[in-house]
Parts: structure tokens; C-alpha cells; sequence
């Protein structure tokens, strides 16, 4: 066993192997604080023939047992990966993934498992780090080592790995993979700061993350296998200067046209002509001629980006492509919205609910209630496929997630807007950056519905072209800008500052003049969106829509709540079935009543304050007799509540019995006189008939 370990902020942090998963490819068994991981990765001896792309699969894997947990639900044990595991399997692969060698095809899979939480120090980015150490100390080829660190600001100061319930208070989450040289991923949000700010995290998280560098290096000198050697296939020099030729100007008439699909047919037919004549009927010189001719595609459309400036749909480096916004497009819902950028179109529909609608979320950390979801959904008619429908995939759910986060800090407290916000994004078209246009249509939705947010929020994909010393950052990128280009950047806020970031860096290095350029180009792109943004709808909108759920809240004694509910549920139940409201009720007697109907709203707050109304000194009530005494009678004044009119106090003459002046079942006036420390009242009908003998009126 070899074991390294050290001090990283005020915390443990040890990786070791050698003790557990021997016969994996590379383990680890890395702790920080009380949180530990076993993380391993294998790759299989033989290459998988026949495919185009490296098999990599990273799973991230919680186990209830972790936290001292049973896992919920009927089986009792771990089922589908919940949503927090998939996005860190995507933190974990994002990094990665461009760092293995072409040429090496063999089946790899990096499995991350959460042994034990301490709920202060989150996994996912131990997970990270232990992912970078298992490949290193591993026999597969990869350029490692890389490294993780998540990124507060708490108090004007930048905290390294905050803990939970440090976030709280922070005004950044920010998690941020790199090398020793360079960024390689960033991935967070934060609350609308300023971009010089947001340029400031990133390199001072590259710089805290380098000491788990040198633990990895370290415990590799000591432990690590020998790499595989990875030869990538040949191609007869001849050959393919006879594809590059022929292909040339085929492609290059091919991607002058503008219009994707159209561009992309032109682009299969240049395959499909080019396999046919130079690679005839044999499939494996078939498949070098393609490999060729998409070398040849990416190099025509980064050389007419850096020598002239030009990009595949004729415009500047930092244009933004023709943006249209619509309001109000469909006529049930609550908010809806259709955001436009060239060929990426998203219809976005916000819906609002109670807190019955909330999600529970059954973490390793606990039991917790999300009351903003987005849910993103990428049909395969967008890109002109077919496909079959599935559940969300991975890819789906981080751009939800991504999206969900540029418009978290500007939603209203929970105090002033007590409603659930569900927000659905159907992508109807892409051609790049789909998740911004669903961070701009959310925004457009959000305010459609009358939601009060406390800003506009536009996001904007940025992409890299570089060669060398020749530099080119892109505004706006399209699909095959993403796909060929050296950087993926999406950066969304408000006019006063950034709300998320997501980047993928798929070159060694990005200096840090070059990220500011980059931020600085996407702000520019980020008010010119949101100008667009202002013409369709300037802000939300003062009341909310006809079809929207009204709630009211209502504050209760703890102690009346039974009376609310009733024995069984009965009572709530009864006025939710006779008047169709939903009502809520928390534990700190906090009451949310919930319709889209004025009148049966009224009637059942009207009930509830029947039920629980608290009996005031000096108040007349109109109360029934329910129990006839010796020494008095017993009055309920409202539904559950009754006091004691004494005999002395049923008239202003003097009463030999109680039954001279009252019989069980009559209704009398009387009045509170007081209320003792146990909640006894004591009633009076003589002061009752006395106040209304002088003008008074029954209070009720």
C-alpha cells in the first residue's frame, strides 16, 4: 500500500493505493474530511473495432450507507441514478475525456463511489481528483494528471472547497478542473458578479488546485503502472494527399453554404461521392477516406476563421445571429415563450404550483424540497433525426441544470413569492447553443407569467479557434463551431453580472488575456441579447396570468392546526373537496391557501379562519349552548373553542337556575370577559346584553 497525504485548506486530504480494488486497471481510495470515495478505472486489453469515437463511460455512484442511510422506497436498495449523480459523472468525463490519446479505442470506464459523507464536504469534487489519480496510477494512456477545487465567496474573500453549509452564504459556486498549465473545465454559478470577478475565481482556483497535482505525481512515482503503447492507424502519405486534393474544393462549395441542413446534406454527398470513388467496396479504406475528408473539413473551416476572418455562416467574430422573441404564444399556460437565434429555437413554458409541487430530493445530505425546477428536453426532430423518445439523457439533464442555475439568483424570496416554478424547455430547433436559448426563453417565460424576478437573464456560447499565435474567440458559436473549435464557453447573467458559466477546453492551454477576451466579448453579446429580450417583454408583468394559481397565506397558532386538520384529515379534506382550493399547511402554523377562482378562495379562508380563529377579551360572540350546569353554562363561541358563562352571569338579575334563562341548543350573545394562562375563557351574557343595550352589535 502507498499512501500521500496532506493539509489542503484546513482539512485532511489523503489518496492511497494498493489496499482496495487490486485488480482494477488503477485505484484509489481518496479522504477529505469525513467524506471518502473509491474510485477505479479499467480499460479492456483488446480495441473495439468498428466505431469512429473513444468508449469512455464515467459513472459517479452514491451509496445511502455512505451517510448512515437506508435507501428509500420499496426494494431497499440503490435503483437509477438520481440527478446529482449524473452531473457529477459529467464533471468527472468532461475533463477527461480530451485527454486520452487518438488511436486508442479500447472500452474504458472510470467508476466513482461514495463510501462514506461526512455532509460537510462534498464528494464531487474529491470525485474528480480521485478519477485524474486512478488513470494515472492506471496502465492506460492518458496526459494527466489533472485536479478539482470548488470555489466560494463568502464576505468579499475567496474560499477554497467551502463547506455545505459555508455555501449558504456564498455568492459563488464554482467548480474548476486544470493541469498544471491550464484550465481544462469550469462548471457553476454565482449571484450576478461581475466578470473581472469571475476572471479573478478561475485562476485563483488553478492556483489552489496545483497541490493535489503534486499528491497525485507523488503517490505515481511510488505506485504507478507502466502506459500501454498507443499506435494511431497510418495512412499512406500518397493517399491521403490524393483524398485531400479531390476534397478540397468540395468542401469547400459545400460549407459556403449557409443554412444547415442544407450545408449538411452537401457535406454527406461530398462523403458519400468521394468513399465511393477513392475507396471503393472496401469498408476499412471507406472509413480512412471519411477520417481524411473530416480532417480536411475541420481544417477549411478553422482556416477561414483565422486568415480571414470569416465564419460558416458569413459573420464577424463577435456577431450575434438574428435574434427573435415571442410572448404569450400559447393560451393556457402560465408564462410561455419562443426564443430565436438563427437556426437554435426553444419554446419555454413556466408553470406555477404550491408547495405541494415542491420536489423531494433524497440525498446523502438529507431530505431537501426544490421549489425551482427546469427541465430541458431535446427532441430528435431539432436536428432533423429520428430517433426513439427516452428518458432524459445525461446530456439533457446538464443543460437543465446548467440553465436552472443562470436563473436561480434572480427568482423572488420565497417569503415575497410563495409559489412552486416549474420552467420546461422544448428545444424545436439547433444549431448550436440550445441551453442558452433556454436560459433567454426561461427569462422571457418567467416574466410572461408574472413571476417577479429581479432581472433579465441572457446566456451566449462562446466558442475558440487557435493555432499557435493565431487566436480567434467566437461569439454565438453554431454546432459545427462547437464541434471543431478548441473551446465551448457559455457564460449567462443580467446587466450587472454573471449568474453561471460552463466552459470545455479540448487544448493544452488558454491563457488568462485570452479568457478575458473571451468574457469581455461575451458580455457584449449578453447586452445585446438582452436589449433584444426588452422589446418582447421589459419586465414581469404586474399581475399574474388568469390562469395562475392565487395563494393566499394565512398565519395560525401551532397549537390549532389539529383543529385545521381534523381527526384523519377529515376536517381539510371536507373544505378542500366543497370549495376545490389546496391548501398547505407547515409546521410553524404558516397556512397557504391556493385557487384560481376568487370565490371558492374566499369561502375556504373563510372556513379556516372559523376553525382556528382565537378568542379576543372584550369581543361579543354569537355562540351556541352545548352544556347546561349547575354553576352555569358552556358556550362554543367559534368551532372547537367554548367558555364558561358563570350563573352569575347570564342576566342582571339574580338566577336561581341555569334553565330559567338558558336551555342546551340556544344561541346567545355573549362577551369574553378573560382568558387564563391554561386557555379557559370566561364568558359573560349580562355584559353581552348590557354592550348591546348601549348600541353595540354582535361581533359575529
Amino acid at each position: 500500500m502507498h499512501k500521500v497525504e496532506a493539509d489542503f485548506h484546513g482539512r485532511r486530504f489523503s489518496m492511497e493505493t494498493g489496499r482496495l480494488a487490486r485488480q482494477a486497471g488503477g485505484a484509489v481510495y481518496v479522504q477529505f474530511g469525513e467524506t471518502a470515495l473509491l474510485v477505479t478505472a479499467t480499460a479492456s486489453r483488446a480495441p473495439r473495432e468498428g466505431i469512429d469515437f473513444f468508449p469512455l463511460t464515467c459513472d459517479y455512484v452514491e451509496k445511502t450507507f455512505a451517510a448512515g442511510k437506508i435507501p428509500g422506497g420499496f426494494f431497499k436498495r440503490e435503483g437509477r441514478p438520481a440527478e446529482k449523480e449524473i452531473l457529477t459523472s459529467r464533471l468527472i468525463d468532461r475533463p477527461v475525456r480530451p485527454l486520452f490519446p487518438k488511436g486508442f479505442n479500447c472500452e474504458t470506464q472510470v467508476i466513482a463511489t461514495v463510501l462514506s459523507h461526512d455532509r460537510e464536504n462534498d464528494p464531487d469534487v474529491v470525485a474528480m481528483v480521485a478519477a485524474s489519480a486512478a488513470l494515472s496510477l492506471s496502465d492506460i494512456p492518458w496526459h494527466g494528471p489533472i485536479a478539482a477545487v470548488r470555489l466560494g465567496r463568502i464576505g468579499g474573500r475567496f474560499v477554497v472547497n467551502p463547506t455545505t453549509s459555508d455555501l449558504a452564504d456564498s455568492e459563488l459556486n464554482l467548480i474548476v478542473a486544470g493541469s498544471r498549465d491550464a484550465l481544462v473545465m469550469v462548471e457553476g454559478g454565482a449571484r450576478m458578479l461581475s466578470d473581472a470577478l469571475m476572471l479573478d475565481a478561475l485562476y485563483t482556483a488553478h492556483e489552489a488546485l496545483q497541490p493535489l497535482i503534486a499528491m497525485q505525481d507523488e503517490l505515481c512515482r511510488a505506485a504507478g503502472k507502466p502506459k500501454r503503447s498507443v499506435t494511431p492507424p497510418a495512412v499512406e502519405a500518397a493517399f491521403e494527399a490524393q483524398v485531400r486534393e479531390a476534397a478540397l474544393p468540395k468542401l469547400r462549395e459545400a460549407l459556403a453554404k449557409p443554412v444547415k441542413q442544407e450545408r449538411y446534406a452537401a457535406l454527406d454527398g461530398v462523403h458519400d461521392e468521394l468513399q465511393q470513388a477513392l475507396g471503393g467496396d472496401d469498408p476499412d479504406r471507406r472509413k480512412t477516406v471519411g477520417s481524411i475528408v473530416d480532417k480536411v473539413k475541420k481544417h477549411v473551416v478553422r482556416e477561414a476563421i483565422l486568415s480571414e476572418g470569416r465564419r460558416l455562416d458569413g459573420r464577424a467574430l463577435a456577431d450575434v445571429r438574428p435574434i427573435t422573441c415571442e410572448v404569450d404564444v400559447l393560451p393556457r399556460t402560465h408564462g410561455s415563450a419562443v426564443f430565436t437565434r438563427g437556426e437554435t429555437q426553444a419554446l419555454v413554458v413556466t408553470t406555477l404550483g404550491t408547495s405541494s409541487d415542491e420536489q423531494k430530493i433524497d440525498a446523502l445530505i438529507g431530505e431537501q424540497y426544490k421549489k425551482f425546477m427546469l427541465h430541458y428536453n431535446f427532441p430528435p426532430f431539432s436536428t432533423g433525426e429520428v430517433k426513439f423518445l427516452r428518458s432524459p439523457g445525461r446530456r439533457e439533464i446538464g443543460h437543465g441544470a446548467l440553465a436552472e442555475r443562470a436563473l436561480t439568483p434572480v427568482l423572488p424570496e420565497e417569503g415575497d413569492f410563495p409559489y412552486t416554478v416549474r420552467i420546461v424547455s422544448e428545444v424545436l430547433e439547433s444549431n448550436g447553443s440550445s441551453s442558452m436559448a433556454t436560459v433567454c426563453g426561461g427569462s422571457l417565460s418567467l416574466m410572461q407569467a408574472g413571476v417577479p424576478v429581479k432581472a433579465s437573464v441572457a446566456g451566449v456560447a462562446m466558442g475558440l479557434i487557435k493555432d499557435a499565435d493565431r487566436v480567434a474567440v467566437l461569439s454565438d458559436i453554431l454546432g459545427d463551431e462547437d464541434h471543431l473549435g478548441d473551446m465551448d464557453f457559455k457564460v449567462a447573467g443580467t446587466r450587472d453580472g454573471v449568474t453561471a458559466l460552463q466552459m470545455d477546453i479540448k487544448i493544452g492551454g488558454v491563457t488568462r488575456a485570452i479568457m478575458q477576451t473571451a468574457l469581455e466579448q461575451a458580455r457584449a453579446s449578453r447586452l445585446h441579447i438582452l436589449e433584444i429580450m426588452d422589446r418582447a417583454i421589459a419586465g414581469p408583468r404586474a399581475e399574474l396570468s388568469v390562469h395562475a394559481p392565487r395563494i393566499v397565506t394565512l398565519r395560525i397558532k401551532v397549537d390549532r392546526i389539529r383543529d385545521l386538520i381534523g381527526p384523519g384529515g377529515k376536517t381539510i379534506r371536507g373544505i378542500i373537496e366543497e370549495t376545490g382550493v389546496k391548501i398547505d399547511v407547515e409546521d410553524d402554523g404558516t397556512v397557504y391557501v391556493a385557487s384560481a377562482d376568487g370565490v371558492s378562495m374566499q369561502r375556504a379562508i373563510d372556513r379556516i379562519r372559523g376553525l382556528t380563529a382565537e378568542a379576543e377579551i372584550g369581543r361579543i360572540y354569537r355562540g351556541t349552548v352545548r352544556r347546561v350546569v349547575d354553576f352555569g353554562a358552556f358556550v362554543e363561541i367559534m368551532p372547537g373553542t367554548d367558555g364558561l358563562v358563570h350563573i352569575s352571569q347570564l342576566a342582571h338579575e339574580r338566577v336561581k337556575q341555569v334553565t330559567d334563562v338558558v336551555k342546551e341548543g340556544d344561541v346567545i350573545d355573549v362577551k369574553v370577559l378573560e382568558i387564563d394562562k391554561s386557555g379557559k375563557i370566561r364568558l359573560s351574557r349580562k355584559e353581552a346584553l348590557k354592550d348591546q343595550g348601549q348600541g353595540g352589535a354582535a361581533a359575529q
